[in-house]
């Protein structure tokens, strides 16, 4: 909705995004949101981002995510 920071996709589709970006100079759409990390299925006949649920004891309110990367073991 307020647009995304950067993307990985894996093999089997599923893409992670990050959003919520807060930098000096840059217009932010919504700079009280916290950041959000979601989940798309690219495989899906009409995919969609979900936003993904972080555990507790995280610290949301200042999480301001900058890219992402994943790692397949």
């Amino acid at each position: 909705e307020f647009g995304s920071e950067d993307i990985d996709i894996l093999p089997n589709g599923l893409a992670f995004i990050s959003s919520g970006l807060k930098y000096p100079g840059i217009k932010s759409f919504a700079p009280d949101k916290p950041g959000e990390i979601f989940l798309m299925d690219l495989n899906d006949d009409n995919p969609r981002a979900v936003e993904l649920r972080i555990s507790r004891g995280f610290d949301l309110a200042s999480f301001n995510p900058h890219g992402i990367s994943t790692y397949i073991d």
